[in-house]
């Protein structure tokens, strides 16, 4: 597959929908625009498209109001002016330079899930890399059957199909790599706005959450089927809802200023694509504990984790391998974590943990 200045050519993408309510000839005629960064003449879009110089302005028209900022020429045409940000195919297939990851993209403008329809695809043969974006989730679910909020617009809410060779018992680190990625990408992206790694799968700023990661798979114990990586970031949403401005943050609200979507999303794609790759060739996490330890909120911290039938107390001593937390209790054990949801004690937000 040709790579042409680091971005996947876009008729080597499959996708279902092209923007928010964009019919199917309106987002052809934005991904020419998008493709050439020149004018488009309007006689060249009726003879692809087989369709009327009034019909192409018609079209031109709703992208323009679903945001799309088009220059008209008399005698060159149309040339895109600028983007919406939106995590749309049409904008963030141009900034991946992955070979799977966003290969296939679909695109819904409201979805229950995204995991949940994302698992249907897996289900049904979707190939890895797969990705599934929505502009808003009716049923976002973040670990312990917990909701997440999931207003239109605003935020990324992506769940991406995997399939990795491996026996079902490493797939429990798969959360920290997407956890790592993520953490890149912000880093990034956000220059100066400073981000940790909350075990087992959170991106803390400021001590609230602006990023969870659910991941769920399918599998037997010595095959895995599938597994749904699905990620949720705070992006534009300003404000926070009342009930959850003690305990989430948005990239917005930290840095005072809105965020493309769709080149965040790209960002992770990239990111995730090749750390997955590497952590597919080891044999556990042992790659990223230096990165994930440098850049973990609970370091050195005193802890209660709460388990689904019990609660334990000690100081976070790093991470296993396997990605384990390893609590140090009162006696001087090193306990292993597998699972569970991590408090500080006492809480404080205000410092950057030891």
């Amino acid at each position: 597959m040709a790579i042409i200045n680091g971005a996947i050519p876009f008729e080597t993408i499959s996708f279902r929908r092209g923007g928010i309510g964009m019919n199917p000839v309106a987002a052809t005629i934005l991904r020419r625009l998008v493709g050439d960064g020149g004018f488009v003449s309007g006689g060249d879009l009726c003879g692809e498209l087989q369709i009327s110089r009034s019909a192409v302005w018609k079209h031109i028209a709703a992208l323009r109001k679903a945001g799309y900022a088009i220059e008209a020429v008399s005698g060159k045409g149309y040339r895109l002016e600028s983007l919406t940000g939106a995590p749309v195919v049409e904008e963030v297939s141009p900034l991946l330079d992955t070979t799977s990851f966003g290969r296939n993209f679909i695109y819904l403008e409201s979805a229950d899930s995204t995991n949940l329809r994302a698992r249907a695809l897996a289900r049904d043969g979707a190939a890895e890399g797969t990705v599934v974006v929505a502009d808003s989730q009716t049923g976002g679910r973040g670990r312990m059957r917990r909701a997440w909020v999931s207003p239109p617009g605003v935020n990324l809410y992506c769940s991406i199909v995997l399939r990795p060779p491996l026996p079902s018992v490493r797939v429990p680190e798969i959360p920290l790599v997407a956890a790592a990625a993520i953490h890149e990408a912000v880093a990034a992206e956000c220059p100066g706005l400073t981000a940790f790694v909350k075990w087992p799968n959170d991106i803390i700023v400021a001590g609230r959450k602006l990023c969870g990661i659910l991941c769920e798979m399918e599998s037997e114990p010595d095959c895995t089927h599938f597994v749904v990586a699905g990620f949720g970031v705070n992006v534009n949403l300003d404000p926070v809802p009342e009930e959850l401005r003690e305990i989430a943050t948005s990239i917005a609200i930290e840095t005072g200023q809105q965020k493309s979507r769709a080149q965040l999303l790209a960002a992770v794609l990239n990111r995730f694509e090749r750390l997955y790759r590497e952590w597919l060739e080891k044999e556990d996490l042992s790659f990223i504990l230096p990165y994930l330890e440098a850049h973990a909120w609970l370091k050195g911290r005193e802890l209660k984790i709460e388990q689904f039938n019990k609660v334990l107390t000690g100081t976070e001593a790093g991470l296993s391998p396997q990605g384990h937390l390893l609590l140090r209790t009162a006696d001087g054990a090193i306990l292993p974590v597998t699972s569970g949801e991590a408090h500080l004690l006492p809480i404080n937000h205000e410092t950057r943990p030891a």
